[in-house]
């Protein structure tokens, strides 16, 4: 059988058995590896999942639904016949090759936030939109999906779920903000600088130029090429285009946080009417809200890592009878990773499987 016949042999295979075929920009970052296990978890019907990143990562082995399998370069030919693609990346990284994936006729599903301006790109957060009884309509040849915040598709999820029963007045959040938000660079640094600290060696400051390990900061270094300020303007540009008018916008402060994984927001929710903890508790419970009794742990960034729902607590606010606290945990990568499958899962109800060469 020559490589031709055997080429559509398998297309043709994979066809009949509902197949797709998957590509993942990134694949050695966190969110690439996260991706690729909620993939498997969710069964996702993929054929094939080709693992692709920069120089750095080429040859690296990844196991891949129980197989070994390599990281490749990103190349033009490798996202011929893909039907997916997820931008895993770096922003620089997105913005360098979705065109060309885009042309190809993979649909794109984007996490780098590179493609949020884009004409035609819909940011999407489908636990939101199913919250706000709002309706994806499929696209036979839809423009790239990008995934909102993680911190704002959970805070649009819980205020959303509170304000439609009781009216909000105001919210005030500050979210801790974890290492892994910066990638693994950022889970060394902030390791590499505690491991320094106790040995009163220099610190390492490449991705934050500020001292985290061991301390709260709520600006970096000039030198950082990131920013805290970035992050509170994403998150709120987000939660505006995918929660509307549908609950205030909280009043929002942002904290970096010497830890590496998960998001934590402490909420103050104010009403004009006295409350308690109880009537607010009963308007959050359901789908990827997971509240946390008085006599279990409290939610924090250990035993929300890996969770996929959204940790949540809820305690009175003894110097105001109108407004109550409540506590969050999350993990970032698990948020962002579910939100950009789910959108793979919707956009592939108008996609044929496999492609017949």
């Amino acid at each position: 059988m020559n490589s031709n016949i055997k080429s559509a042999a398998i297309t043709h295979a994979d066809t009949a058995r509902g197949f797709y075929r998957v590509a993942i920009v990134g694949a050695a970052s966190l969110k690439g590896k996260e991706v690729a296990e909620v993939l498997d978890e969710r069964n996702f019907p993929s054929s094939k999942v080709k693992l692709l990143d920069d120089d750095q990562s080429l040859g690296q082995i990844e196991a891949l639904k129980d197989e070994i399998t390599f990281i490749q370069s990103v190349r033009a030919e490798q996202f011929e016949h893909v039907d997916f693609t997820f931008f895993a990346s770096d922003a620089e990284s997105t913005r360098r090759n979705w065109r060309q994936v885009l042309k190809s006729g993979s649909a794109i599903v984007d996490l780098s936030y590179a493609l949020e301006d884009e004409g035609g790109a819909a940011l999407r957060a489908p636990w939101v939109e199913r919250q706000l009884g709002q309706t994806f309509t499929p696209q036979l040849q839809p423009g790239p999906a990008v995934v909102a915040h993680p911190v704002a598709v959970v805070l649009g999820l819980l205020l959303a779920r509170v304000h439609a029963v009781r009216p909000l007045k105001r919210v005030v959040a500050t979210l801790f903000e974890p290492a892994s938000e910066h990638g693994q660079a950022g889970m060394d640094e902030l390791h590499q600088q505690t491991v320094n600290l106790l040995s009163f060696q220099q610190l390492p400051k490449k991705v934050y130029d500020v001292q985290v390990a061991f301390n709260m900061v709520a600006r970096y270094g000039q030198e950082s090429t990131a920013s805290l300020s970035s992050v509170h303007d994403r998150v709120l540009k987000h939660y505006a285009r995918i929660v509307g008018g549908h609950a205030p916008a909280p009043s929002l402060l942002v904290v970096q946080a010497p830890v590496f994984h998960s998001h934590a927001v402490s909420l103050n929710i104010q009403f004009d009417d006295p409350t308690d903890a109880a009537q607010v508790s009963a308007a959050l419970a359901g789908e990827h809200v997971a509240l946390i009794g008085s006599d279990e742990d409290a939610p924090n960034n250990v035993n929300a890592a890996g969770q996929s729902d959204v940790l949540v607590s809820v305690m009175p606010d003894s110097s105001d009878s109108n407004s109550v606290w409540v506590w969050v945990a999350s993990d970032n990568l698990r948020v962002a990773a579910s939100t950009a499958v789910e959108c793979a899962e919707e956009m592939a109800a108008t996609r044929p499987r496999g492609q017949i060469q």
